[in-house]
């Protein structure tokens, strides 16, 4: 459906160029200028002046002033009203003007000792055949656009070159160019529909019309140089209008997937579109036009553009792709300007103030897609940072740092941006416009400060957030405790920090809450733990012990990139109530110390009861003073039991 939509567009700008009238030819000039010097046409002229004065000064003095808005209006229906008239009433015509400037071409080339004009556009035309079928022998024809548009340049470039290298006569010349040119660009056509992802029905329709435009922009254009009066030339266009239109319209219909709702509303909006070019209202006309296909043609483009990269988010990507949909925005614009500067007689011009705002509409367009172009490509380049910033793998301390800190500061400098570009892009916006932005900038001001009183925690908060992120006081994926709340940062706002629990609730702080930040994944970690083992415990045995344990963590695969200073036991703590108390330190990469400790206390159970340290157990000693007899007691009465089951049976 887009693509109908684009073509009913291509449609209506051929149709637009068919209504232009060219210049007269100088014969006719010539002819006139020697009329205007005869003394009996001049003594005429001046009688009917004289006659008419008197005649004018009398309304003139008795009718009232009417605003000029109403007579503008007057003006401009009269004008259509004449136009549609002198259309109508030329139609009658146009076989008979016709055939009379088909019979001045073929009598201006024959007269010369050339062939009549179709025969030269037939031997032409079967000139570029043979060139582009030569082409096609000795090339293989690739399956891209411009492996496509490839034989079409060779056929147009053979065409061209016996075209220009011979003297053609005159009215013969003019055709000759103006039909070559259109079968040209209707093959043009003919390639983007073959690659272009259309169906068949869709696709024969479209060849239909745009056959249907070509041949009406090239008869459109050589109608005066052949001596056809602008009001059939113009009669001619309207015929091939009506033609298009009712080719678009029974596309729409016959193609669509639409409700017949939605059919009928495109139908009525290409009939009213239709009537807005019959008036000569065509800046209004383009304005429809390119709300009705631009979005389409946009997106068409966009995708050509991107199938030319490799990368559409590099930056060569978004400059070529955003760039691509920018150059389409900006000729739609310049020709919207130059159908504008073309139609003097059209109702909004004649009014200063629609002149001024519709040329400030156009340079705020622009405005806007450079704006865009601008902001597109600097949160590409963000982006795609962020995304290598993520990888800190196989990097140094200080390389990950830098990375971590782009992660950071990235995100707030992207929202700040937007802001500054959205904010200034307006105000051009508005000062093109006509709007006055001086008062309205001094209004901002008051209003801020006032806003500021009245929102001094937001204030607050923003320049907190400022002043955490100038000291680097954490940054994203770091672990942070600040009062009640701890967990990984996430995120950024202007005047909050997003933070992950490690139970997966999420906090979000603004800044003026956090205070003082303890931040537990910079640069280094010194994990202290206890254990406890028994009173007969030889410490230096367990210091040496430690020491093995510490130095194959080290040598582990996974584990040894985990440390910076090795496992060490720092000596006795103190005497608790059922053992000694071992004090163990070790130096590790932040936010790994848990993991590392468990994997130590693993290793460390299992050497020290493998070399007899046993750990410390709560025991309760019941009995008198002889406390070692007790003991001695259970432990003989234990040995007894075990060597009578060691004693095998008689």
């Amino acid at each position: 459906m887009k693509r109908i939509l684009s073509l009913i567009a291509g449609l209506f700008l051929a149709f637009n160029a068919m209504a232009q009238a060219p210049a007269a030819p100088q014969q006719k000039i010539d002819e006139l200028v020697r009329l205007l010097q005869d003394p009996d046409v001049q003594a005429w002229l001046n009688s009917r002046k004289e006659a008419g004065a008197p005649a004018a000064s009398p309304a003139s003095s008795t009718s009232p002033a009417s605003p000029a808005g109403t007579s503008n209006l007057a003006d401009w229906e009269t004008a259509a009203r004449t136009r549609v008239h002198e259309i109508i009433a030329a139609i009658p015509a146009i076989p008979a003007e016709v055939t009379a400037a088909a019979l001045r071409a073929r009598q201006d080339a024959t007269s010369r000792g050339y062939a009549p004009v179709f025969v030269i556009f037939g031997g032409l035309v079967a000139l570029g055949l043979l060139a582009e079928a030569l082409y096609g022998r000795l090339v293989a024809r690739r399956e891209t656009l411009l492996g496509r548009l490839a034989p079409v340049g060779i056929f147009a470039g053979a065409m061209a070159i016996v075209f220009f290298a011979v003297e053609w006569p005159p009215l013969a010349r003019v055709t000759l160019l103006a039909y070559l040119s259109a079968f040209i660009l209707f093959r043009l056509a003919i390639v983007c529909l073959s690659a272009a992802d259309i169906a068949a029905p869709l696709r024969v329709r479209l060849t239909i019309i745009f056959a249907v435009v070509s041949l009406a922009a090239a008869t459109a254009a050589v109608g005066n140089p052949l001596g056809v009066p602008p009001v059939v030339t113009g009669a001619i266009s309207y015929c091939f209008s009506v033609i298009g239109l009712i080719l678009a319209i029974e596309a729409v219909w016959a193609t669509s997937q639409r409700s017949r709702a939605w059919k009928a509303a495109v139908a009525a909006f290409l009939v009213v579109l239709w009537l807005i070019w019959c008036v000569n209202m065509r800046g209004l006309f383009w304005i429809g036009i390119y709300a009705l296909v631009l979005p389409s043609i946009l997106n068409t483009t966009g995708r050509i553009a991107g199938s030319f990269i490799s990368d559409p988010a590099s930056l060569r990507g978004i400059l070529i792709v955003r760039g691509a949909r920018a150059a389409v925005i900006a000729l739609a614009v310049g020709w919207l300007a130059l159908v504008w500067q073309l139609n003097p007689d059209t109702l909004g011009q004649r009014d200063p103030f629609v002149v001024a705002l519709f040329y400030g509409g156009l340079k705020s367009v622009l405005i806007l897609v450079c704006a865009d172009l601008l902001w597109q490509l600097v949160k590409g380049w963000i982006d795609r940072t962020l995304r290598v910033a993520t990888d800190t793998t196989s990097l140094a301390p200080a390389d990950a740092a830098r990375r971590a800190r782009f992660r950071t500061l990235l995100p707030i400098f992207r929202n700040a941006l937007a802001v500054l570009v959205a904010v200034m892009a307006g105000l051009i916006v508005l000062a093109q416009l006509g709007v006055q932005i001086g008062p309205l900038i001094a209004g901002a001001g008051i209003f801020g400060v006032a806003i500021g009183f009245g929102s001094q925690t937001l204030v607050k908060d923003v320049i907190s957030g400022v002043f955490y992120m100038l000291d680097d006081a954490f940054r994203v994926g770091e672990y942070i405790q600040a009062k009640d709340y701890k967990g990984t940062v996430e995120g950024f706002s202007l005047r909050s920090v997003r933070l992950r629990h490690h139970r997966g609730p999420v906090f979000t702080v603004p800044f003026g809450e956090l205070g003082a930040v303890e931040n537990m994944s910079r640069d280094w970690v010194i994990d202290k733990f206890r254990i406890t083992v028994g009173f007969n415990t030889d410490i230096e045995k367990a210091r040496k012990l430690t020491k093995k344990v510490g130095a194959e963590l080290q040598e582990d695969a996974e584990l040894g990139k985990l440390f910076i200073e090795p496992l060490k036991m720092k000596g006795v703590e103190e005497f608790a109530d059922y053992g000694i108390v071992l004090s163990f330190a070790m130096t590790t990469v932040p936010g790994m110390q848990t993991y590392v400790r468990r994997k130590a206390y693993a290793k460390i159970r299992e050497v020290f009861l493998s070399n007899g340290i046993a750990f410390a157990q709560p025991t309760v000693q019941v009995g008198g003073d002889d406390k070692d007899g007790g003991a001695a007691a259970a432990a003989q009465a234990i040995r007894a039991q075990q060597a009578s089951a060691a004693t095998p049976a008689k």
